[in-house]
């Protein structure tokens, strides 16, 4: 025996996870067939499978670690303006694609498309981060898009079609594309009716030239974007494609991309646009109103992805604590970390249900659903508010369940740990969202409605519940821009409390309950009560943790 290895016997290690199901998860599934998509249930199994596999979980590391590069000039000299990939990219990407992860439920007449969309979301995000922005960018840009019919006749079968398709070149000669979305300037940011980028009509009807800068504009490599810019009737929604219909590049001038906390897989950029040629998208004036229906379906997304990474983090932590033994036991036995676990676990079922009933509301208001239209639009907001804003701390915990281990970049925490935060500042920040809550409720009150219609449908079941309706009533006679965070986190706990008690086991919504709406709860995870079933709370959420 070689002497020099004598004291690296490697023990009481936990095994790699891959390969694992990432959609063995019960609120997902649940949520799936509830919100009517049961029929995508094996697909949604097949992806989650993938996802889990070392193979997907080596594409998604190596993605993060080999950063996209900008070559703004070829060898020649001329400008490309394009960003290298590592191969690992395009294999998360093509997957992404051709499973439906883009633009394709708008194509697809089923009822439940969206959910079947946002449930795969759930199971293949358990792998990299950084390329739902374009699938999520591409997904949204339809809506958008059929503010100008033109336009949507031509692109949308391409935005909608399961083609990866990546090199650049005249749209319309491509079997699928991918959108973008260029909204901030540095002088503003979400305030982006101070944007200064002009754009300037031609003598082609609904064809303008375009000149400003944008401050972050992600996944630059994307073959369409959807850029805001001030037309001479107000700011107005354009459609900006690279290539141009005679083939040539338009003027789309990357002039770097962002060094960021994460996201590090997905390039984000500052393009310059120079006489970029722009087709109108609706009404000049009414970009916002235009590209609102872009955002809404993003934000939509950002909640998905949080729901996600607490997903993939509690499954990572419970792995670990399953395996791992510390003073006599294993760590998943001893009583305080099983608190911590089933904590975890709660939040993570009440981000993955709702995340699943606004996907249900978007998909039930694309058709017609008047009422669910009105919900979505105040839920969609009060959700991208509150769960992203616990996905940084939930994120946090679940890396210490790891110890030392879970801050070792090794581990794959650290990298879920960065993205938290994106998901909370992208699409409009915590208060940029707050007070859009507080703008719905003032100019359609019927969003308020929509809500404690919603609400209603658990009265009596629970008394902690009903006691948190009459004090969110309370706080909406009372509501002030200073109070708009306050009002919307109660908007949040109440509204994940009530589809918990409607469709959760009791042991998981009674402990929702005590401790989210009845303050027997501390201000860190794994301060649950003594009275809650532990053991049915991870049983459900973690098998072999119980």
């Amino acid at each position: 025996m070689d002497s020099t290895s004598a004291t690296h016997d490697v023990t009481n290690q936990p095994p790699p996870l891959a390969p694992y199901d990432a959609s063995e998860d019960m609120a997902l599934l649940e949520g799936l067939r509830r919100e009517g998509a049961g029929w995508a249930e094996e697909d949604v199994r097949r992806l989650g499978r993938l996802a889990g596999s070392a193979e997907a979980q080596e594409w998604a590391e190596l993605a993060n670690r080999h950063e996209p590069v900008l070559r703004t000039h070829d060898r020649y000299g001329h400008r490309v303006d394009e960003v290298e990939f590592h191969p690992s990219w395009h294999h998360l990407m093509r997957v992404a694609v051709t499973e439906g992860q883009a633009g394709a439920p708008w194509a697809d007449d089923r009822p439940g498309a969206h959910v079947a969309r946002t449930a795969g979301g759930l199971a293949w995000g358990h792998t990299d981060a950084g390329h739902g922005c374009p699938t999520s960018m591409t997904y949204a840009a339809v809506p958008a898009l059929r503010h100008q019919p033109e336009l949507a006749k031509v692109y949308e079968p391409l935005l909608t079609a399961r083609e990866y398709d990546p090199v650049l070149r005249v749209p319309t000669e491509k079997r699928g594309l991918l959108a973008g979305m260029g909204m901030t300037e540095k002088q503003g940011g979400s305030d982006v009716r101070t944007n200064s980028t002009t754009a300037t009509p031609t003598a082609e009807p609904g064809v303008y030239t375009l000149r400003g800068h944008k401050w972050f504009t992600s996944a630059p490599m994307c073959d369409v974007f959807l850029v805001l810019a001030q037309a001479p009737e107000g700011l107005s929604c354009f459609l900006v494609p690279r290539v141009l219909p005679d083939g040539s590049r338009n003027t789309f001038r990357i002039q770097r991309l962002k060094d960021k906390l994460g996201n590090r897989s997905n390039a984000s950029s500052e393009p310059e646009f120079d006489g970029t040629v722009a087709w109108l998208v609706g009404p000049e004036g009414r970009g916002v109103k235009t590209i609102i229906d872009m955002v809404n379906c993003t934000r939509l997304d950002c909640v998905m992805m949080s729901a996600t990474l607490m997903r993939k983090t509690l499954v990572e932590a419970g792995h670990h604590a399953r395996h791992r033994t510390a003073f006599g036991a294993r760590l998943a036995d001893q009583p305080l970390m099983r608190n911590v676990l089933a904590d975890l676990a709660l939040e993570s079922e009440a981000a993955t249900t709702l995340t699943l009933r606004l996907a249900g509301a978007a998909d039930r208001a694309v058709r017609g659903d008047e009422g669910e239209q009105a919900f979505r639009r105040i839920a969609t907001a009060v959700g991208k508010y509150w769960v992203t804003k616990r996905g940084p701390a939930f994120t946090a915990e679940a890396l210490e369940c790891l110890g030392g281990n879970g801050y070792v970049e090794d581990s794959g925490m650290p990298r879920h740990y960065r993205e938290a935060p994106l998901l909370s500042i992208w699409e409009g920040s915590g208060n940029v969202n707050a007070l859009d809550v507080l703008r719905a409720l003032v100019k359609e009150p019927g969003t308020a409605d929509a809500l404690f219609a919603e609400l209603a449908l658990a009265q009596g079941a629970d008394a902690r519940l009903d006691a948190a309706v009459a004090r969110l009533r309370g706080l909406l006679a009372s509501a002030s821009e200073s109070g708009a965070r306050r009002l919307v986190e109660q908007m949040a706990l109440t509204l994940q409390a009530s589809l918990l008690v409607r469709h959760a086991p009791a042991p998981v919504a009674d402990a929702f309950c005590a401790t989210r709406l009845g303050g027997d709860w501390g201000h860190a995870f794994g301060t649950l009560p003594d009275t809650v079933g532990l053991g049915a709370i991870l049983g459900r959420a973690l098998p072999g943790a119980d």
